[in-house]
């Protein structure tokens, strides 16, 4: 969560040995741990729900082969499916290893991927400034200030939905963007020569090489993510490289240019190449699938309700373009460097390219776009800590951002994000809740690994997978299965539960899928070829097993 602060002092004894030397926590790792600590319990307090049936089937796929594996929902090849990256082999490998479930390793995910967040934020928050308590006013802009009405989806960071998603793909990637945007803004300030002979210059390249690789992990644990993520990496780089404008002669200057251009196009090679060589799924052709877009479109509804405290930010941005353009020889780190930079703004390029894809995927109907949204407000949340970290006294118009962000967080914390946090139990006031989806361990120990089962329930089917079983129709479209072959079993299924369909029809359908189950709501009569097994006290959902 960044480093913590050596201070020297007089000592006598043992201790002047090791120099007088004490370490001090940085208010970011003290505040930093409580939020880790607040958030894994909130975590491990509210029940899976939502794509984490996904994530927990994809990782039983794996635990069952490692090389191998199934798709992820269904009784077929899953060769192609983007769900197999390395972080999903990685727990796949653990699963195998410990003996754990599926939901156990998705479950365990989640405080591991806080980490990788809260430290990655740290980093990037340090690469932009040195003031102590810009990360910790950048953690609470970028879970408070969202909206007033629930944003919950895979990749958003506010506190509600991250009861959610700690233990999805997207918050691993998401925390390994922000470590590598400190990276490249580092690797972007070096003002060292360039060279290409000699142990130094070996040296440069590696740095360069490994940053792709860390941007090649992004792509190919969370694609979408990884949008984003690239856009963030230009704009660091455009805001930050320094091109040696005031380098003389010219033909210096033109070698400097060269020279970093290479450097940054080994970065962007080596992260294609790796992307590329990763043997599960083939990362180039998901751009262009478009199976996914219209469940996305939603993204693009209410975007007032659901971000308008985010725009909060937007001053502070303003604020870094204009100092950007007018003051050339400071940073945003305070500091004044010996050669006049770019009069440009990492954030503001940031914020400005994400808003540009953003707006591509609502004209071009590409709205898995919309997925970037959650990051877009990166920008404006990290400017407006930065400005409000200052130290005081603060000029008039910083006191009225500090009150307008105040308010802010106070409204998004009370209107959307305290149920997060705060249980039922203790809730005075009814604040809005995280959902509670019911479990279905109740019919998982009556059904064996690769069982398919046919189910009319929203919760069923985005569940029942991740305890090894099968679905006859896979809830979401994937890469490794023709999207009109899943919609001709969708069709299938649903002519199997329509009480006008006989029970010849019925039959051919299950023997076609091989299906053993049939998992029905309280509202659907069982067939007469089933036979109930077990139900649910809680939903009055039964499980009946087809003869033959």
């Amino acid at each position: 969560m960044g480093a913590g602060v050596l201070t020297r002092q007089s000592v006598r004894g043992a201790t002047a040995l090791r120099g007088g030397r004490s370490w001090r926590p940085t208010p970011y790792q003290v505040l930093g741990f409580a939020f880790w600590l607040l958030m894994s319990l909130a975590w491990f307090r509210v029940p899976l729900c939502c794509d984490a049936g996904q994530h927990a089937a994809v990782v039983e796929r794996l635990r069952a082969s490692l090389l191998h594996p199934r798709h992820p929902m269904a009784d077929l090849p899953g060769a192609g499916s983007p769900y197999y990256s390395p972080y999903a082999v990685a727990e796949g490998a653990f699963a195998r290893w410990t003996g754990l479930t599926g939901w156990d390793v998705v479950r365990l995910a989640g405080p591991v991927n806080l980490v990788v967040l809260l430290t990655g934020v740290g980093r990037f928050t340090r690469a932009l400034t040195t003031r102590a308590w810009a990360p910790v006013l950048a953690l609470a802009a970028m879970t408070l200030l969202w909206g007033t009405e629930r944003a919950w989806w895979s990749g958003y960071l506010g506190l509600m939905s991250m009861t959610g998603n700690l233990g999805y793909p997207s918050t691993f990637a998401i925390g390994l963007s922000f470590w590598a945007w400190a990276w490249t803004l580092v690797l972007a300030r070096d003002a060292a020569p360039v060279r290409f002979v000699g142990p130094r210059g070996m040296r440069g390249l590696t740095s360069y090489a490994a940053l792709g690789l860390l941007y090649a992990l992004v792509l190919l644990v969370h694609p979408i993510t990884a949008v984003a993520s690239a856009l963030g990496a230009v704009a660091c780089v455009a805001g930050e490289q320094r091109w040696g404008s005031r380098i003389r002669p010219p033909r210096e200057r033109a070698r400097r240019r060269r020279g970093l251009l290479l450097r940054w196009s080994l970065t962007a090679a080596v992260a294609g190449c790796a992307a590329a060589a990763w043997p599960y799924f083939d990362v180039l052709a998901l751009a262009g699938d478009d199976s996914v877009d219209a469940l996305h479109r939603r993204l693009y509804l209410d975007l007032g309700g659901h971000f308008w405290l985010a725009l909060i930010g937007l001053p502070a941005l303003w604020l870094r373009a204009r100092r950007a353009g007018a003051r050339p020889g400071t940073d945003a780190r305070g500091g004044v460097r010996g050669a006049a930079r770019s009069a440009r703004d990492p954030l503001v390029l940031m914020f400005a390219l994400d808003c540009l894809a953003v707006a591509y995927g609502w004209f071009s109907g590409h709205y898995t776009y919309g997925r970037i949204l959650g990051l877009t407000l990166v920008a404006p949340q990290f400017a407006l800590a930065v400005e409000l970290a200052r130290p005081r006294p603060w000029r008039r118009g910083l006191r009225l951002l500090g009150t307008a962000a105040a308010a802010g967080a106070c409204l998004g914390l009370l209107t959307v994000q305290a149920g997060a946090v705060v249980p039922r139990s203790l809730d005075p006031v009814g604040l809005d809740q995280p959902p509670r989806w019911p479990s279905y361990a109740w019919a998982a120990q009556h059904l064996r690994r690769g069982d398919v089962v046919i189910t009319d329930g929203y919760y069923a089917v985005h569940t029942v997978a991740g305890y090894g079983a099968n679905l006859a129709a896979p809830a979401w479209p994937d890469a490794s299965l023709d999207e009109t072959v899943r919609r001709e079993r969708l069709a299938d299924v649903r002519t199997y539960l329509a009480p006008t369909t006989d029970r010849a029809r019925r039959t051919a359908i299950a023997h076609r899928y091989h299906v053993r189950w049939l998992l029905l709501t309280r509202w659907h009569p069982v067939p007469a070829e089933a036979v109930v097994v077990a139900w649910s006290a809680r939903t009055g959902e039964v499980l009946a097993r087809v003869a033959g």
